[in-house]
């Protein structure tokens, strides 16, 4: 699986691979190279205007839409799970809270980024289309034949302990402590820990996709440029199973 990164928040990018898959001048040729697939990817709105746009082309050796039934998924029993986003329930206190970091997984325990996900607050949610539900996590194992996404919102993904190497659709994230990184709506994705065991933080956005502050009070020298923003080249792997 190759790996590199283009920079540059919001920025159009072209990435191939292997070489002479993309199309030139062309978005959604009948036959692409390689035998491959074409698909989009929609962020946004067929007709958002050109500044708000979010989509992506690929060209895949199998569609997304070729896939079986999708299972809403929760860490915890159906009765109580422990990533959710029902917020509404009973009256919420008005004493100062916080929490310590979740506890490692302890014995022999394997738990991955997906079932080590705890809701802590939240507010609003994606029948809303507002708010965001705020999650930590803490993991000591890789996920192996299986993969993840919220069809509820961005999730913008804080470690706090442990490296996390995100496997998307759209290519491969390192991501370490001091990092953040984002893996868009409806966007799949796979978790693996180069060090073992990771715990951190999780914000899920329920409203308006993500974007740089203006620089507004703090003047021209902003804390993050548009050049700071990574995003993964591509990349493939071509494994047959039941995942």
């Amino acid at each position: 699986m190759n790996t590199g990164y283009m920079s540059g928040f919001g920025n159009e990018f072209a990435t191939e691979a292997v070489a002479g898959t993309l199309p030139v001048g062309r978005n959604s040729p009948q036959k692409v190279a390689h035998g491959l697939y074409a698909e989009q990817l929609t962020g946004t709105a067929f007709t958002a205007p050109r500044h708000a746009n979010r989509r992506s082309w690929l060209y895949r050796i199998r569609p997304a839409a070729m896939h079986g039934a999708f299972e809403p998924y929760a860490p915890g029993s159906a009765e109580a799970p422990t990533f959710h986003e029902d917020f509404g329930d009973g009256p919420v206190t008005p004493d100062q809270l916080r929490w310590d970091p979740l506890p490692m997984p302890s014995g022999d325990a394997q738990v991955d980024f997906v079932d080590g996900l705890f809701t802590m607050a939240g507010n609003g949610g994606s029948a809303a289309g507002t708010g965001v539900g705020i999650h930590m996590y803490a993991a000591n194992a890789s996920m192996r034949g299986r993969f993840f996404y919220s069809a509820d919102g961005e999730l913008l993904i804080v470690p706090q302990q442990g490296r996390l190497r995100l496997a998307t659709e759209l290519g491969v994230l390192d991501l370490e402590p001091q990092e953040i990184a984002v893996v868009p709506r409806g966007v799949r994705f796979r978790v693996e820990l180069p060090d073992g065991v990771a715990r951190g933080y999780v914000c899920e956005n329920y409203g308006a996709l993500l974007k740089l502050p203006d620089l507004g009070p703090i003047g021209s020298n902003g804390l993050a440029n548009p050049r700071d923003f990574l995003t993964p080249v591509a990349a493939w792997e071509d494994a047959e199973g039941d995942f």
